[in-house]
């Protein structure tokens, strides 16, 4: 706590870079980028910021100087030479070699692209542009930066007794949310909070706590990073980008039905076992599975991480049964705006009626809610998405309509394809 405290104190005096790795970022990113390498290695992207909680003004809050010299400073990244052999040796998902020889050749001589930054009505515009493969390395540094200068700004004022007292306070926070968690004997959790950490030390710190403080049945975190400093698994599959992108790209309705398999299609070429998760909910569950292919139902599991979690985890249970397959055997991954009451929730609703599990994110790494005055370090939602491929908008429809994105236009013509009906808008916290 001390030491925290400290370092945050002296972030102040001098500079104190957030990202200093490239493998402090998503192991999904990575399972990523090395799918795109290999299947879409000419396709251009566009990728920008969206600030989903307008109330906050990013650019009158953090320094742009500040925000670009962090910037600048990832672009002069690369790994290192036992991060390299890391990723090269080490075994993901009971997989030695996950990244391949020429994905790893490439991947130590990559830097990231350039960035474009402006200010406009209290917002910043980054976007970034050039091959996906490359471009897309850049969200989750990106959203990490800017949290973090939120972070620091609104600290900046603060003594060092003061911040000692906020992060005893947060400490305390957090530790009571690892107690009541405790109690759930068959629990299994993973840290998903990298993108909107409230800083790289308080997430390590976290993942600390969870390590103590729930033993085995803490399986993981997101963070490549962490995982390989704190020696515990790096966990995570694939992500909306994947199907946005693919439609994009599609030259007709006919193709963009389709894309979303296509997707799956291409990964399950390169990976099996619990790296076989479905995210249907990118252009809407329930036209998702219904349209779904056989071989599909064969997969380990499904991520639900829009729209009601209740409703997503059943429509996958009778999926399944429609199918023939056992749900029991089947694993469920709860991953939208978790907290604890949520977790303990959703565990008890469907423990042994599917293998359960949890990817605790922003409200893991990032609640400092109601610990300094007008709520000024509370978590906010801020995403980094692909919004162009080859000169064509991406969309997204999820299952919240509030965090759907795209032209209006697009949006419509998606609706229809995918036979998306009325939805129910939930409050996007984070």
């Amino acid at each position: 706590m001390a030491e925290i405290a400290t370092r945050v104190y002296n972030h102040k005096w001098k500079i104190d870079p957030i990202v200093r790795s490239l493998i402090d970022t998503d192991f999904y990113k990575l399972l990523m980028c090395q799918s795109v390498f290999r299947n879409k290695p000419d396709t251009h992207v566009g990728f920008s910021l969206i600030n989903r909680t307008r109330t906050i003004r990013l650019a009158d809050i953090v320094d742009e100087g500040a925000l670009r010299e962090q910037l600048d400073h990832i672009r002069t990244l690369s790994l290192s030479r036992g991060e390299s052999t890391f990723l090269r040796g080490n075994t993901f998902y009971g997989k030695r070699q996950m990244f391949s020889p020429d994905f790893m050749t490439w991947f130590e001589g990559m830097r990231l692209p350039p960035y474009h930054l402006e200010k406009r009505d209290g917002q910043y515009e980054l976007t970034f542009e050039g091959l996906w493969h490359e471009v897309m390395l850049w969200e989750i540094p990106a959203l990490a930066v800017l949290m973090e200068l939120r972070s620091r700004a609104v600290m900046h004022g603060m003594g060092r007794f003061e911040l000692q007292v906020l992060y005893a306070r947060a400490i305390t926070k957090l530790w009571e949310k690892v107690e009541r968690l405790r109690s759930i004997d068959r629990l299994r959790l993973a840290d998903f909070g990298t993108r909107r950490r409230h800083s790289f030390l308080w997430q390590d710190l976290c993942v600390q706590a969870l390590h103590e403080g729930l033993g085995s049945r803490f399986i993981g975190t997101s963070n490549c990073l962490i995982a390989m400093r704190r020696e515990v698994e790096a966990i995570g599959t694939n992500a909306h980008e994947l199907p946005m992108v693919y439609a994009a790209l599609a030259e007709d309705d006919e193709e963009l039905a389709k894309a979303p398999y296509r997707v799956l299609a291409d990964w399950q070429e390169e990976h099996e076992g619990n790296l076989r998760i479905i995210l249907p909910d990118t252009f809407g569950t329930e036209g998702f599975l219904r349209n779904a292919p056989d071989w599909l139902a064969g997969w380990t599991g499904m991520r639900i991480d829009s729209g009601d979690p209740v409703a997503g985890a059943e429509a996958a249970i009778r999926w399944w049964q429609e199918r023939g397959e056992d749900p029991r055997k089947k694993l469920v991954i709860f991953s939208d705006g978790l907290d604890v009451d949520q977790i303990e929730a959703l565990y008890a609703r469907f423990f042994g009626r599917v293998k359960v599990s949890f990817g605790w994110g922003t409200l893991l790494t990032n609640d400092f809610r109601g610990l300094v005055a007008g709520d000024a370090l509370a978590p906010f939602s801020l995403v980094c998405k692909a919004i162009s491929a080859n000169g064509r908008p991406t969309v997204k429809l999820s299952d919240n309509p509030n965090k759907a994105m795209g032209p209006a236009d697009e949006v419509a013509r998606y609706k229809r394809v995918f036979g998306v009906g009325a939805q129910q808008a939930r409050e996007v916290l984070v």
